[in-house]
């Protein structure tokens, strides 16, 4: 799968060395704002041997269309901004390139546009991207509706300079009908980010949490995202769509296939 990526920050880079390093995808290209490093190789300037092109672009040198003309791709992985999707959204879309946002916060005006591109192509939209969070809330969602009646506290841990709340935890929050001015912060040294989920019982509690070691889980998130989404219909899809399926118990019972699973019923 020919994959192209729009934002080159710390976790833009991660996701490209893991990319890199994969043998189901080849990085064709990355943009980015500036033009610091403007027709660099990725594989070079990240220190992995590597035959891709992977050349980096600046948003001013050629417009989507130009691009993706020279340049065509499969995927395209987005850990830009807000604004990322007016560069490529439209001319993405009108390919059928599969759009993967990872972008942690939109608007309801991006969000209804993101929605809009869906219906000419796949696309893709997790503020956190990683497999680890999209399980912890899956998993968070199903013990609530198993005992509706705990108390249930949200609490991020971020690096010291990270000014607002995450949006991973209000993600994490909104799942579980819960307020965003419940959400618990931490800020101390160089955290990369830590959530976590206190469910509190009568007589024992329960904690679900993830901790970010490195930025390279949110390439796993990609990688697991573009396998998955190969030969998926036109339309919008979460992490949780392509996660489910997963959770399916093997079944021992006679008649089992009669029985919806588990999840179908925790879920629901």
């Amino acid at each position: 799968m020919k994959v192209g990526i729009i934002g080159f920050g710390k976790t833009g880079r991660a996701v490209a060395s893991v990319l890199l390093e994969s043998k189901k995808t080849t990085l064709e290209w990355v943009v980015r704002q500036s033009k610091l490093l403007e027709h660099r190789s990725v594989p070079e300037f990240l220190g992995i041997a590597s035959d891709e092109p992977g050349l980096i672009h600046t948003k001013d040198e050629y417009s989507a269309a130009e691009l993706l003309d020279r340049y065509p791709v499969d995927v395209i992985v987005d850990f830009s901004s807000e604004t990322g999707l007016d560069y490529y959204g439209v001319e993405a879309a009108k390919r059928g390139i599969t759009i993967i946002s990872a972008v942690s916060q939109y608007s309801d005006e991006k969000i209804k546009q993101i929605h809009q591109l869906a219906k000419q192509t796949c696309v893709l939209h997790s503020a956190n991207i990683t497999l680890g969070i999209n399980f912890l809330i899956i998993t968070a969602k199903i013990l609530k509706n198993i005992a509706p009646y705990t108390d249930i506290e949200v609490i991020e841990e971020h690096f010291k300079k990270k000014p607002e709340v995450s949006g991973t935890a209000k993600v994490i929050a909104r799942e579980l009908n819960l307020p965003e001015e419940s959400i618990k912060s931490v800020r101390a040294g160089g955290i990369i980010g830590v959530h976590e989920i206190l469910f509190g019982f009568p007589y024992q509690t329960v904690r679900l949490k993830h901790e970010s070691i490195t930025r390279e889980a949110f390439g796993n998130g990609i990688l697991f995202a573009v396998e998955n989404l190969q030969g998926k219909p036109k339309g919008f899809y979460s992490m949780e769509d392509l996660l489910l399926p997963f959770f399916k118990l093997q079944e021992t019972e006679p008649h089992s296939a009669k029985r919806k699973s588990w999840w179908q019923f925790w879920l629901k």
